[in-house]
């Protein structure tokens, strides 16, 4: 049975990895897009890792505690990445998604016990 912590963590997973998805969609109608090209592949990158690693703790899979790891670093770097677009709102909208999303990875792979 799954814990509200992994229902909570689930939600911030999505949520994070649609932020991610709208980031990359507007970032490709900007007039430069050769500008955001590591912003739109960090974006695909974290929205990709964030699905799979909501779907992971759905199943209660054994690796979820090994994969959130990886799912807080590419938040990080995408987070990271956004932030440096300061005059672009869904960039800003993205990095705090992302920031929040990797704390909150870290907060649950962390907790003894829990995988």
């Amino acid at each position: 049975m799954q814990t509200q912590n992994n229902n909570e963590l689930i939600q911030t997973l999505l949520e994070c990895a649609f932020a991610c998805e709208h980031c990359a969609t507007s970032c490709l109608q900007e007039e430069d897009v050769k500008m955001m090209v590591r912003c739109i592949s960090l974006d695909r990158d974290c929205a990709d890792i964030c699905t799979q690693a909501a779907r992971l703790l759905q199943r209660n899979s054994e690796i979820t505690k090994e994969y959130l790891q990886v799912c807080e670093q590419i938040c990080r770097m995408c987070g990271e990445e956004c932030a440096k677009h300061k005059h672009m709102e869904h960039c800003q909208m993205c990095a705090e998604a992302c920031q929040h999303c990797a704390e909150a990875c870290s907060s649950m792979y962390s907790m003894s016990g829990n995988k």
